[in-house]
């Protein structure tokens, strides 16, 4: 077994082993089950809702939290003596989070489509783009929380600091129809109002409008391209 393929392994059973990971599973699936119990089968709100929690859940919280506390704990540092460089740890941790966040929202939909009879879009592409671009925006945010964070406990409070008043403004927490005007629009511009934005549109038989599309691709670079150069390995 290649030194890569070791890696990989040991890393998908942390993973496994990680309580935030079940906590990804299960909350959003939670919220799924107790708000979608009680809407009409033609709801298109409640399905992107908990899609969006879910990856902002895992972007927010896991990503950081773990890259960060590798740094603490000299992994990073040490892996550069070794055949195997830090990037590469890197690299496996984001594909790993990313199959964790597809998993997660695999789920969702499973149980929506079959235990609650809820609608679900018929447009694979359309519904692909928005969560690459969704995803890849609030990865790009945990990334910068963990090159910024100088721990993995402060990591993971900046993640949720974060999480709560952008879960706000995205309409994750309260139905923007039911927000004072101007937040409900600043929300739009948000990487994960933009997110829940495009799914909605998804979940209504339309493509995502090209705003929300234009805003999580700018998020997901400008914000990566400030990360790789903010983070420090050791």
């Amino acid at each position: 077994m290649s030194a890569f393929a070791k890696l990989t392994t040991v890393e998908i059973k942390l993973l496994v082993r990680e309580p935030g990971s079940v906590f990804a599973l299960l909350i959003p699936l939670f919220i799924l089950v107790v708000f979608g119990s009680s809407v009409s089968s033609g709801d298109t709100v409640v399905v992107p809702m908990a899609l969006s929690i879910a990856v902002g859940l895992v972007g927010l919280y896991l990503v950081p939290t773990t890259l960060a506390t590798y740094r603490e704990r000299g992994i990073l540092r040490r892996l550069s003596t070794t055949p195997v460089p830090p990037a590469r740890l890197l690299a496996v941790q984001l594909i790993l989070q990313l199959i964790l966040a597809v998993v997660a929202c695999g789920l969702l939909l499973a149980v929506a489509g079959t235990l609650l009879g809820a609608r679900l879009p018929g447009a694979p592409a359309a519904v692909t783009l928005a969560f690459l671009l969704g995803t890849g925006a609030m990865f790009a945010i945990g990334l910068l929380i963990a090159a910024l964070a100088p721990n993995g406990r402060a990591a993971n409070g900046i993640g949720v600091l974060l999480y709560f008043p952008m879960a706000y403004l995205a309409g994750l927490i309260q139905p923007p129809t039911q927000m004072p005007a101007i937040l409900a629009q600043i929300g739009t511009y948000t990487p994960l109002g933009a997110f829940r934005q495009a799914l909605q549109e998804v979940w209504a038989g339309g493509f995502p409008n090209s705003l929300s599309l234009v805003i999580m691709a700018g998020y997901a670079m400008v914000i990566s391209v400030a990360a790789a150069k903010l983070f420090r390995w050791e």
